[in-house]
This record gives C-alpha cells, structure tokens and sequence, in this order.
C-alpha cells in the first residue's frame, strides 16, 4: 500500500506497507530510504520489493495534480493497493487472484486486469493515463515480475509464521430447551488465518452447526468457534475435528461429557409417557373402588331399615 502526498504535514510526503493477512511484514522508511522487513520470519530466499520507485510515485502525484513540486502545489494524495490473494477452492485447487488499484484526491482512478493486461480507467481524469500505460510494455512485464513476486511472497512469509490452534470442546445447558445442551468448539491462537472445523457424532458431522466466523486475536493470531445444539440423553463419541495448514494432520479434540453426570435432566417422553400412564390408571381403580364400596354401604343400610320396621309392624298385632 502507497500513500503520496502533495504537502507534508503530520505525514511524510510518501508512505509505503507490506502486509499479509493484514500483518504488517515490510515498509518503507523515509529517513534510510529503503524497506525495512520485519523479524517475522526468514527472509533468505524472499523476492523484492515492488518495481516502483519512491520517486516515481511521488512524479507521478505531481503530474496528476498539475504542479511539479510541493512548494507550489494546494494539498492532494495518490494512493495505491496492489497484491495477490491465494485461495482454496473447494476441489482443493489453488487460485491466485493480483490487484493493481489507485485513487487520486480520494477517489478511484484507474486499475489493472490481470486477465486482459489492460488498464481501466475509474474516472475521467484516468483517461489520458490509461492510453498512456496500455502502450508501456516495460511496465506490463514489471507488473508480471511483480505478481509472481507476490506469490513468492505469500509462500515465504505463510510456511514459516505458523501456529498450532488450541481446541477446546465444552458444553452449556441450552436456555430454551430443557433437555438440550449447546455444545461449542473453540479453536484459538492460530495462524495462518484459514482454518476448517466440524463437530461430529461417532465421525459423523452434525447438521444445523453455527460459527462465529474466523476472528483476529490481539496477539495477531485468529480464533473461530462452531456451536450445535445436542440432546444429552443422546450418548455416544462427540469431538472438533479441526483442519489447519501448521498441522501435519487432521486434529481430533473428544467431548468429556461431563454434563451428562451432573444433569437432573429424565429421560426423554418415553418413560414420562408410561409414568402418565400408570397414575391415570390407579386414579381410575381407586374411584372404582370407592364407588363400589359407596353403592355397598348405601345398599346395606336400606336393607337394614326396611328388615328393622318390618320386625316392628308385625309384633304390633301381637301385642294388642
């Protein structure tokens, strides 16, 4: 990234970065005149710097802002991005993306396609510079230098800043349902930033999985966690498998499962359903029961009544 300035205020009149990964790993310093590469990893076998000079692009802000040096020019800024980004497609092939892109007074300008080797201009003032460097074939072949140095430079800088992730698997009681878990992999201190994670059951992945996306870490590293929504009455091997390019293999990290231990948490409806059951049938018994023994009663006491003014009725002729 290149920042140039027409008038010097808090900010040195040209500005220079390397970064990977949003990683700042070179820049340009004023005072020496010269990249200054970052003790980040080993710089050996690493290619060169971009092609362009401080001075070019410093020309080159003063042509566009139509003055030729800083004592005679009102305030204006040229900047530029340009680099490459390596991916990996799901097939597991690799692609390589360049950029080339500049802005003038804050606005887009002109940038390159690598496909076609042409430029496209962003803004009406772009256009002379356009027909001007389509016709550069000495700047064509810099730029092509220039790509296959920032390929060179991905590999450099990623095969030898590496960090192992650390995996953590745990589980909390899911507030919404009282029977399910919510159970999170966490995968943190990692680099560099592409990682791929799964949550399993006995090796099978899990549907329905949730991620934070990979995140930044202060330290410069990444995190990323993936949570799923579990039955803790559903037992059986659950573990992260985790994919990471500073890993010579897969990591498999297995849930302790300990919440199992501690849940108060029944059986799911199968057992509620026949308890249900059993007590509605005792209800129905016992009311039985009572009924019965309550006709019973009910049925003696008339009984007795009736025998008892019967005995009465007939002793009373007897008596007269």
């Amino acid at each position: 990234m290149f920042t140039a300035l027409t008038k010097e205020n808090i900010f040195p009149a040209y500005i220079a970065e390397a970064k990977s990964d949003d990683k700042q790993i070179a820049y340009y310093n004023n005072e020496e005149r010269e990249w200054i590469r970052e003790n980040l990893t080993d710089w050996t076998n690493a290619p060169a710097e971009p092609p362009e000079t401080r001075q070019w692009f410093l020309d080159l802000l003063y042509d566009l802002s139509k003055c030729r040096t800083s004592a005679n020019c009102s305030y204006h800024v040229l900047q530029r991005i340009t680099g490459c980004k390596l991916e990996k497609l799901p097939d597991g092939t690799k692609s390589v993306t360049v950029f080339d892109e500049y802005a003038f007074d804050g606005e887009d300008f002109i940038s390159f396609n690598a496909d076609t080797m042409k430029w496209i201009d962003k803004s009406p003032k772009a256009k002379e510079t356009k027909m001007k460097w389509d016709h550069q074939t000495k700047r064509k072949k810099l730029f092509r230098l220039y790509l296959k140095n920032c390929s060179e430079w991905i590999l450099t800088f990623n095969n030898t800043q590496k960090r192992s992730p650390d995996v953590h698997v745990f589980a909390k009681k899911s507030p919404d349902a009282e029977c399910k878990l919510n159970l999170t992999c966490l995968a943190t201190v990692f680099y560099p930033r592409d990682v791929e994670m799964i949550i399993r059951l006995n090796k099978t992945e899990l549907e329905n999985q949730t991620s934070s996306e990979i995140r930044p870490n202060g330290d410069e590293t990444f995190q990323m966690r993936i949570s799923v929504k579990i039955d803790r009455n559903l037992k059986g091997s659950y573990d992260c498998l985790l994919i990471h390019s500073s890993l010579t293999e897969p990591v498999s990290v297995e849930w302790d499962g300990k919440l199992w231990k501690t849940s108060n948490c029944e059986p799911e409806t199968g057992w509620r359903v026949i308890v249900g059951v059993v007590g509605v049938f005792v209800l129905v018994v016992l009311a039985v029961i009572g009924c019965f023994i309550y006709k019973s009663r009910r049925s003696n006491g008339l009984m007795t009544n009736v025998r008892y003014y019967g005995g009465v009725n007939e002793q009373l002729p007897g008596q007269r």
